[in-house]
């Protein structure tokens, strides 16, 4: 995971957005054998789908936003332990992994609760009756670790239920009065004290000082189903020790846990932190299965996602929270955006038709080969963004590299483009909305944010069965945005002409000016420009938009 650095295009990826990314990252892995991965910041529309599937490479992993997550921060890999384990065993796991806050799994990883060093601190130095041993249901087994005993007669797997703790600092005659059914005893070597705690039906009685035990009272004991514990320790020592047996599942926190996932965004999670006075808070996988713990200590070595830009360097069209994000590179054609970086990149930007022939002159440079099923991810790229060399955007250079990785990947120009056309504009099924999203994208200059969309097609009347979906959706959409005015291209590849949609206040009067189109241009009764000769939104849309603008401010 640190190693990693998505090659991703903008939201709503067009196929030279994926095709890119795709093809630059496997450039950069061969060239660097970093982990460099291909991400896609949108849904892939339907032109992208068939050329992914034409050439059989699966779809990039989806990223909606690049925000640093909890995944990104070193996540401390404290160990879980069992809910059984005793006081004294969890004390000494932290004092041994210099850790203030232990969590508690089951077998199969789930986290059931949290103990803290506060919590065993609290069991010490409150004031419990001589019965917190058995309330807790405390095992033998924690008392035998504990008290760093021999188990002499009974079943380290049995749990002490019931009675209390006791001394057996008296005479027999007087034990007789104070010993209960179920009771713990702790006494010495004395036969007399051992023998009498057994007759009274004690559970368990141990025996301090290292003193053997006799084979009389051991069989009595295994008889009397009596547990016998043989300690090195004094009769002070093992008394002080003992309630150091007591599971912590009797003392750990197993309601309303704040616990976080290693998908959460960082920005989401500091402020909970923040509120809360834990030192530590545990960490779940996808899954929901415990992998680790953080501290509000953590977040201040949080890494930054690293991330190469493909086909944009407009900070409107990049995948949310890339402000957080370290930029490593940009490889785009498009004019130059308001992408600001903290510290050099790598930038390279030509005005070319398409990313993908950028991305092809690179492996050229580098002397890589390109395989035929990442050449035909190239050419449907400049095929798609030249509307197959017909845009004003395309160049000879577009064209001539084009034509090399058809060759390679064995497709015929003119016969494959029109497969992909037809792909991507069977949108008659389609919702106005999804129709509206498939290619949309956001503008500024100066205050003013504008979005235009683009649908091409080499049919005349699939471009009016869309019409007639978007012409009143449009306003919708309009009202949806926080932008001063929407634009929308149905561009006609056969005949190079389109028809503009629009809304806002000025956009009519805006595109007047632009382009001056004749009084029989404009469709008086929809909000419908008829542009000929115009067919691409970046080179031909957008820069006059933007020209008209920046002169009405002037």
């Amino acid at each position: 995971m640190d190693n990693e650095i998505y090659v991703i295009g903008h939201v709503n990826p067009d196929t030279d957005s994926i095709c890119s990314a795709i093809a630059y990252a496997g450039l950069k892995q061969m060239l660097t054998g970093g982990e460099y991965k291909a991400k896609r910041a949108g849904q892939i529309n339907p032109e992208t789908k068939f050329v992914l599937e034409q050439f059989k490479v699966p779809a990039p992993g989806y990223l909606s936003d690049i925000r640093t997550q909890v995944k990104d921060i070193e996540i401390r890999r404290t160990e879980g332990v069992n809910k059984n384990i005793s006081l004294k065993t969890a004390w000494s796991f932290m004092s041994k992994n210099n850790v203030v806050t232990l969590p508690i799994v089951s077998r199969n990883n789930r986290l059931e609760g949290l103990i803290t060093i506060g919590d065993i601190a609290k069991s010490y130095m409150d004031v419990y009756d001589n019965r917190i041993l058995t309330k807790a249901e405390t095992p033998c087994r924690n008392m035998i670790e504990t008290l760093e005993g021999e188990l002499v007669a009974g079943k380290k797997e049995d749990n002490f239920t019931e009675g209390k703790v006791l001394i057996a600092a008296a005479n027999p005659d007087l034990m007789e009065n104070y010993i209960e059914k179920g009771d713990i005893v702790i006494l010495g070597n004395r036969y007399e004290s051992q023998l009498c705690a057994i007759e009274m039906k004690a559970k368990c009685i141990i025996v301090c000082d290292g003193a053997m035990v006799s084979k009389t009272i051991t069989k009595l004991a295994q008889n009397n189903a009596c547990t016998i514990i043989r300690t090195p320790y004094d009769t002070f020592t093992a008394t002080r020790l003992i309630n150091q047996s007591i599971p912590i599942r009797y003392f750990m926190t197993d309601q309303d846990l704040i616990t976080f996932s290693t998908e959460d965004y960082i920005d989401d999670i500091r402020e909970i932190m923040a509120k809360k006075r834990h030192r530590d808070f545990p960490i779940l996988n996808e899954d929901g299965y415990y992998c680790g713990m953080i501290s509000r200590r953590n977040l201040l070595d949080a890494r930054r996602k690293k991330v190469v830009l493909v086909d944009h360097n407009e900070k409107s069209q990049a995948v949310d929270g890339l402000e957080e994000a370290e930029i490593l590179e940009i490889i785009d054609h498009h004019r130059l955006g308001s992408l600001e970086t903290i510290n050099p990149v790598f930038f390279r930007n030509q005005p070319l038709g398409c990313t993908a022939t950028i991305i092809y002159q690179m492996y050229k440079e580098n002397g890589i080969a390109v395989k035929p099923q990442i050449a035909g991810l190239l050419c449907s790229a400049i095929l798609s963004d030249t509307l197959v060399y017909r845009s004003p955007t395309c160049t000879e250079i577009d064209r001539i590299l084009a034509e090399e990785l058809a060759k390679i990947a064995g497709i015929q120009v003119e016969e494959y483009a029109k497969e992909m056309f037809a792909a991507g504009s069977n949108l008659t099924l389609k919702s106005p909305e999804e129709i509206f999203y498939q290619d949309f994208k956001k503008f500024t200059v100066g205050d003013l944010t504008f979005g235009v969309g683009q649908i091409s097609s080499m049919s005349r009347k699939e471009l009016n069965s869309i019409k007639e979906k978007l012409v009143p959706y449009m306003q919708k959409a309009f009202h949806d945005h926080e932008a001063g005015m929407l634009f929308f291209m149905l561009t006609n590849i056969i005949e190079s002409s389109t028809e503009l949609l629009y809304q806002g206040m000025g956009a009519k009067e805006l595109l007047m000016n632009a382009f001056k189109p004749a009084k029989d241009k404009l469709n008086k009764d929809n909000d419908i420009i008829c542009l000929k000769g115009v067919v691409s939104r970046k080179k031909q849309l957008i820069p006059a938009l933007m020209l008209t603008l920046q002169q009405d401010n002037v």
